[in-house]
C-alpha cells in the first residue's frame, strides 16, 4: 500500500532567501539531489513505488568540477589568508626554487553502515533513532526546521557505526522522514540506498593546490607561497583549510597562503577525516620531498634542518610538540639509514622499492562536554553523557576514568551515552571526544568521591566517622586506611550504613560561571570550541610516516608492503584503542594515495562510481604490517587529563609519505591523487 508521495511544495512551502536549499524542492542544482519522497507501509513497497516515479528535467548550464572552463578563479575566503614577510620577494631571489602542482579528487566517507533513522511524533514532541556523531547540535537543527522548542527534540543514538565527519549533522533525508512522520501521525523509517550516500550529503571536496618554496643551497626554508582552491556547492559553502599545515609544519621568514572556492553543481562537500589537514599535507609534504631531492638532502635530513621551534603563524611556543622524537623512532624502527638515495636503485626482482617518509599534524580542538556521575546503592558506578560512541572507544575509556578515579574495577562501570536528554556534550569531530569527556567525567567522578568521602567521616553511622579526609583509601570498590589499622568496608556497605541509596555530581569543561544562553550555544554549535592557540600555547598532534613500496615495473601497480609511523597524542587513556584508531587512520591514508576517486560523468554531472564496487576503498588484501609508535607526552595544556587527538592525526601524511615512496621507487612524481598505474606506466 502507497501511502503519500510528497514534494517540497507539499511539505515545506516555499523555502526563505536566507535559506535557498529546500529538500525535495523543484530547483536542482546537482545530479542526485532529493526530489520527491514515497512512503508506503513497508519497505519494499516503497523502494518499489519509488522505481515508478517519473521525473522529467530541463537541462541548464552547469559546471561539474573544478577543471570545467566555466569554474573560473573563484571566491577569495579573507579568512583563510596568512602572510609574514615578504613571501614573493624571497622566492624570488632564492637559490633553490620549487613550484608544483598538486590536486586531490573528492573523495567519500563509505562507512559501511548507511544512514538512516526513525521519526515519530507526539504531539509537538519529535523523538529520532539516528546514527549522529552530535546530539545536541542535530537537535538544535529539528527545533529550528519544525518550529518547536529545542527541548521537546529528543535524539537517540547509542550506537552509530562508521561515520568519519558523515554523520555530524543533521541532512535533508532526515527533514523529509520527520516530515513524513507527522503529516502521518505514525513513526516513519527512512534508510537511504548506497548511491544515495554519495550524494546525499558531502565528502572530502576535490582541492588544488600550488605550492612554491624557495631555499639556500642548503635547504634552508626562505620562502613558502601557498595557493588553493576547493569546490563547493551552488548553494552552499564549504571551505577545506588548505593552508593548515603548511603555514605551521615548517619555518620560515617568509610566508604566504591565500585561498579560494569554486562552486559547482555538486552536494556541498562536508567532513572527513582530518578536513583541511589531510589535503594540506599532501602539498606541502611533496614539495619538502622535491626541494630534497633538488638540493641533494635526505628527505628526513631536510625536514629536521627546516624543523619549527615554535609556532610560525601564531608565534607562540607549542604546548607539546614531539616531532624530532617522532621522527627518530619512526627511522630508527623502520631502519631509515639502510636507504639508498637515488630513485630506482632499490629493487627485487621486478618490483621496484621505494622509502618515503611525510610529516603530519592535528590542531587540539578543546571543546565542552558534561558529565554525571553515580554512585550506586550496590557499589557500582553509572556514566551518563550525551556523547557518543562510534568505534573509538568512547564506552571504555569514560568507564576507565570514572574507575580510576573513584576507586572501583571498571567493570562495575555502566557508560549510558548517545541520547540528548543525558548531560550534553559537543560534536564529535576533530579529535575533540576523548579530552573533553574523560575531563568531564574525572570532575564529576572526582565531586562524587569528595562526597562519598565526607559521607564516611562526618556521618555518624560511619564506620569512619571522625576520621580526616586523607587517612582514608578508596581502591577495589572498598574504602580503608591506607596503613591496614582500621575499618575496611565496601563501598555498599558504607552507603546502607549511613542512609543513602546513592551519591550523585556533575562535572563539565565549561568555562567558570557560564549562563545557560552560553551552555545552550556552546553546545549547538559547531564551531564553538577553544582555538588551538587561546592563551600562550599552541597546541597541536603530532607524527611521522615511513612507508615503503613497491612496483611492478612491467605493470605499474604499487603496492604498500610496510609501514611505520610514530605519533604524539600526548597522554593515551587507553593505548590499544588509539592503536586502534592510528591504524585506522593510516589503513584511510593508503585508500587516499592509492585507491579512491570519486568520477564524475562531465555530461550530465553524475557520479560515476556510486558504490562500494566501483568506489574502492582498502580491503585486507591492501594492507601490510603496520607499526604505530607512541612518543607522547602528557600535555595538561591540551586537556585535563593530558591527552590529545588521536583519531584525525594518522591519515594526516600518509598520502604523501607514499607519494614519496613511489617516486623513489620509480623516478616518476605523481602529484595527483590517487597513484594509479596509468600514471606510471
Amino acid at each position: 500500500t502507497i501511502i503519500s508521495l510528497k514534494t517540497a511544495a507539499d511539505w515545506f512551502g516555499t523555502p526563505p532567501p536566507d535559506k535557498p536549499y529546500c529538500p525535495l524542492a523543484r530547483d536542482i542544482t546537482f545530479s542526485g539531489q532529493h526530489v520527491a519522497a514515497v512512503v508506503a507501509e513497508t519497505f519494499e513497497q516503497a523502494v518499489a513505488a519509488a522505481a515508478l516515479v517519473k521525473v522529467s528535467y530541463d537541462e541548464t548550464p552547469s559546471i561539474v568540477d573544478l577543471s570545467d572552463g566555466k569554474a573560473g578563479d573563484g571566491i577569495p575566503i579573507d579568512a583563510m589568508t596568512k602572510e609574514w614577510g615578504d613571501a614573493q620577494g624571497a622566492f624570488a631571489s632564492a637559490p633553490v626554487r620549487i613550484c608544483a602542482a598538486y590536486n586531490t579528487p573528492r573523495e567519500y566517507q563509505a562507512p559501511m553502515e548507511p544512514h538512516g533513522l526513525i521519526a515519530r511524533w507526539e504531539g509537538d514532541k519529535l523523538t529520532v533513532w539516528e546514527p549522529s556523531q552530535w546530539l545536541d547540535g542535530m537537535a538544535r537543527t529539528y527545533a529550528e526546521w519544525f518550529d518547536v522548542p529545542f527541548e521537546n527534540v529528543r535524539l537517540v543514538s547509542p550506537y552509530i557505526g562508521g561515520g568519519f565527519g558523515s554523520k555530524a549533522l543533521a541532512l535533508s533525508h532526515g527533514a523529509v522522514a520527520a516530515c513524513a512522520a507527522k503529516m502521518l501521525g505514525r513513526p516513519v523509517r527512512l534508510v537511504m540506498t548506497r548511491p544515495q550516500t554519495f550524494t546525499g550529503y558531502g565528502g572530502r571536496a576535490a582541492t588544488r593546490q600550488t605550492v612554491t618554496i624557495g631555499a639556500d643551497a642548503q635547504g634552508n626554508i626562505q620562502s613558502i607561497v601557498h595557493r588553493g582552491v576547493n569546490e563547493t556547492s551552488i548553494d552552499g559553502m564549504w571551505v577545506e583549510p588548505l593552508g593548515s599545515v603548511t603555514s605551521i609544519m615548517y619555518a620560515t621568514p617568509n610566508f604566504s597562503s591565500k585561498q579560494n572556492v569554486v562552486r559547482v553543481n555538486s552536494v556541498v562537500p562536508g567532513a572527513m577525516r582530518a578536513p583541511g589537514e589531510n589535503p594540506s599535507a599532501f602539498g606541502i609534504e611533496s614539495a619538502i620531498d622535491e626541494l630534497a631531492y633538488e638540493v641533494g638532502i635526505d628527505p628526513l635530513e631536510i625536514r629536521l634542518r627546516n624543523y619549527a621551534e615554535q609556532d610560525p603563524h601564531a608565534k607562540k611556543a607549542w604546548s607539546t610538540r614531539q616531532l624530532r622524537e617522532a621522527f627518530a623512532a619512526g627511522a630508527e624502527r623502520f631502519g631509515w639509514a639502510r636507504r639508498s638515495p637515488e630513485p630506482r636503485s632499490m629493487r627485487d626482482g621486478n618490483q621496484l622499492i621505494g622509502w618515503g617518509v611525510a610529516a603530519g599534524t592535528y590542531p587540539v580542538r578543546r571543546a565542552y562536554g558534561e558529565a554525571i556521575v553515580r554512585i550506586l546503592a550496590d557499589g557500582s558506578v553509572e556514566v551518563e553523557s550525551s556523547s557518543i560512541d562510534m568505534g573509538q572507544g568512547t564506552y571504555t575509556i569514560l568507564a576507565q576514568t570514572a574507575a580510576e578515579t573513584v576507586g572501583v574495577r571498571a567493570d562495575d562501570v555502566v557508560v549510558k551515552l548517545g541520547d540528548s536528554r543525558f548531560p550534553r556534550a559537543g560534536v564529535t569531530g576533530g579529535s575533540r571526544l576523548a579530552g573533553v569527556m574523560t575531563g568531564a567525567v574525572y570532575k564529576a567522578a572526582s565531586s562524587a568521591l569528595d562526597q562519598l568521602v565526607g559521607l564516611a567521616i562526618s556521618d555518624p553511622r560511619s564506620p569512619f566517622h571522625a576520621l580526616q579526609a586523607n587517612t582514608l583509601v578508596v581502591a577495589n570498590g572498598r574504602i580503608a586506611s591506607p596503613r591496614g589499622d582500621g575499618p575496611d568496608v565496601s563501598i555498599a556497605e558504607l552507603l546502607k550504613s549511613v542512609g543513602r541509596d546513592h551519591i550523585e555530581a556533575t562535572g563539565d569543561t565549561m568555562p567558570e560561571n557560564s549562563t545557560p544562553e552560553e551552555r545552550y550555544k556552546n553546545y549547538t554549535t559547531i564551531a564553538m570550541a577553544l582555538p588551538h592557540t587561546e592563551g600562550d600555547y599552541s597546541r597541536h598532534s603530532w607524527c611521522a610516516h615511513f612507508i615503503e613500496v613497491r612496483v611492478d615495473e612491467d605493470f605499474g601497480t604499487v603496492r604498500v608492503s610496510r609501514v611505520v609511523s610514530a605519533l604524539d597524542s600526548g597522554r593515551l587513556y587507553n593505548p590499544k584503542l588509539a592503536e586502534s584508531q592510528w591504524k585506522g587512520g593510516i589503513i584511510m591514508g593508503i585508500g587516499q594515495a592509492l585507491l579512491e576517486e570519486g568520477i564524475v560523468d562531465r555530461r550530465h554531472g553524475r557520479i560515476v562510481n556510486d558504490n562500494l564496487a566501483d568506489y574502492l576503498v582498502p580491503t585486507n588484501a591492501d594492507i601490510p604490517d603496520i607499526e604505530v609508535i607512541s612518543v607522547g607526552i602528557p600535555d595538561l595544556h591540551s586537556s585535563v587529563l593530558g591527552g590529545k587527538g588521536v583519531g584525525e592525526l594518522a591519515i594526516v601524511g600518509v598520502a604523501p609519505a607514499i607519494a614519496n615512496a613511489v617516486f623513489h621507487a620509480t623516478g616518476k612524481r605523481v602529484r595527483d591523487l590517487p597513484i594509479t598505474l596509468e600514471k606510471l606506466i
